[in-house]
Parts: structure tokens; C-alpha cells; sequence
């Protein structure tokens, strides 16, 4: 008994340092943690350039074993110390997580000269480490939630464009015809989306007057909507900012972005002290 409680306490205490922030200790293990992600795809970065890697090739897959290890460690660690292991298991950070170190010991059991060179290319997958940064960023999830508000606007837009490009591809696609490189209406449509992002890569270009004109028409038309859906997040974003300064801060955890009729906190549970909106002094 005296044992399990041990390991409780210890599981807790790890449980607390390694998924919280709020002591002095969780806060070193994450700045530490940060630090060998952004060496870990420094590491993958340089390596990736062919001169450093055939003058350090050794040195670089030492330290890539050495990352390959810790990162495993920390994996484990989290699996044994998390409540709800399976939970984290299959949580999109436990997927980075595993992804982090798994495609190194991928390439060293399976044998073959040639799948070794297949599978080599599965290390790029190290840099999803960067993703694991954006749990430590606050104002990461006020951007994630003004764009989640703002999705519904977003799509109906979205589908208005596609709409667009279709009705653009397939006039296109009879006025200028094969003979000008429009051989189908998908590829029209592809010479629309082209042309209203102001991309316009020039394999497909219209060749008669009608067709110039409907195609200046769809700059001038990509030009007037490019604007749309920044406008959408912009507004999105400023509300969901003045939701965060205006709500209030948690008194145990310092923790903002509470919805305004919330009496506890949405992150430690702590009761949150509403203030009292008479009173002015």
C-alpha cells in the first residue's frame, strides 16, 4: 500500500510537470522542451543540405539518435504518467508526439539497402514537431477560435468562388476551345482558379478578344474578392480578443478566455470572482 501510494503521488507530481505550466518546474520542462524541438528540425534542416551532411553525416546522425532517444522517452513518460493514457495515445498531440521518433526506428529494423532510402525520406516527419509549439502559444487558440467562428462564412464563401470559377471555366472553355489549349472544362476551370488568385502561371492563356476580356474580367473579379475572407477572420479575431480582455482572470491559475457567465475556471477548475458590475470605484 505504502508503494502505490508512492507511485500515485510520484505519477501525479510527473503529471504536473510535464502537462501543466502553472509551477516553476513545468514551466523548465517546457522551455526545455522547446529548445530541443527547435534543434531536433534545425538538425533535420541542416542535414537535408548535401554538402553539410556528407562533411558531419556521422555527427548528425549521432545527434539525431540522441533527439530520436529523448523524444522517446518523453512519450513514454507521458503515457505512464497521463490518467487516461489511450486518450493521449490517440489525441492529436500524442499522433506528433509518436511521429516525432518513429520514422528513425522505422528505417533501422527494416532491412533492405533500397527501402532504407525509401524510408529515409519518412524523417521530414520530424518537423510536425514544430506543431507540438502551439500548445505553449495563448494567442494560438484565440486565432483557432476566431477562425472556428468564422468557418461558416468561410465555407459559404469558399463555395461562392468555386461557383465563380466554374461559371469563368466553362465560358472559356467555349469560346476559346482546344484549339487555344481549353481542352476540357476542368482544365478551364483550373486557367480560372489560376487567374482569379492572381497567380497566373501563362500555360493557358486566352487568345481572342472575347476571351481576353472575360479573362481581365476575372483579374479585376479576383482582385475585388481576394479581401473577403481576410476581412471575415479580421473581424472574427477582434471580437474574440475583446471577449479575452474583457473576460475574467482565473485568481489560481491567471487563466483568461472564460465565457462571460462562467462561475468556474474552464482550464483548473478554480471558482472565478465575478465582479460586481455596480460597483465603479
Amino acid at each position: 500500500m505504502p508503494t502505490y501510494r508512492f507511485q500515485a503521488k510520484f505519477r501525479a507530481k510527473l503529471y504536473r510537470i510535464i502537462f501543466g505550466t502553472d509551477t516553476p518546474a513545468g514551466q523548465g520542462f517546457d522551455i526545455f522542451l522547446i529548445y530541443m524541438i527547435l534543434a531536433s528540425v534545425m538538425l533535420v534542416m541542416l542535414d537535408s543540405v548535401a554538402s553539410i551532411s556528407q562533411r558531419y553525416g556521422e555527427h548528425l546522425y549521432q545527434l539525431e539518435w540522441m533527439f530520436t532517444i529523448l523524444f522517446t522517452f518523453e512519450y513514454l513518460v507521458r503515457i505512464y504518467c497521463s490518467p487516461t493514457p489511450l486518450r493521449y495515445m490517440r489525441s492529436f498531440y500524442g499522433i506528433i508526439d509518436l511521429l516525432s521518433f518513429l520514422p528513425t526506428y522505422l528505417a533501422f529494423f527494416i532491412p533492405g539497402a533500397n527501402v532504407l532510402l525509401v524510408i529515409r525520406l519518412f524523417r521530414v516527419l520530424r518537423v510536425f514537431r514544430v506543431l507540438k509549439l502551439m500548445r505553449y502559444m495563448s494567442e494560438a487558440n484565440v486565432l483557432l477560435r476566431a477562425m472556428k467562428m468564422a468557418q461558416r462564412k468561410i465555407m459559404v464563401f469558399f463555395f461562392s468562388v468555386i461557383v465563380l470559377t466554374s461559371i469563368f471555366g466553362s465560358l472559356m472553355f467555349v469560346l476559346e476551345g482546344p484549339a487555344h489549349g481549353f481542352t476540357s472544362i476542368p482544365k478551364s476551370i483550373y486557367w480560372a482558379i489560376v487567374t482569379i488568385t492572381t497567380v497566373g502561371y501563362g500555360d493557358i492563356t486566352p487568345l481572342t478578344p472575347i476571351g481576353q476580356a472575360i479573362a481581365a474580367l476575372a483579374m479585376l473579379t479576383g482582385y475585388a474578392i481576394i479581401a473577403v475572407p481576410t476581412g471575415i477572420l479580421t473581424a472574427e479575431l477582434s471580437l474574440e480578443m475583446n471577449r479575452v480582455r474583457q473576460s475574467t482572470s482565473c485568481p489560481q491559475c491567471e487563466h483568461l478566455g472564460h465565457d462571460n457567465d462562467a462561475d468556474y475556471c474552464n482550464k483548473c477548475g478554480a471558482a472565478l470572482e465575478i465582479a460586481d458590475s455596480t460597483d465603479s470605484t
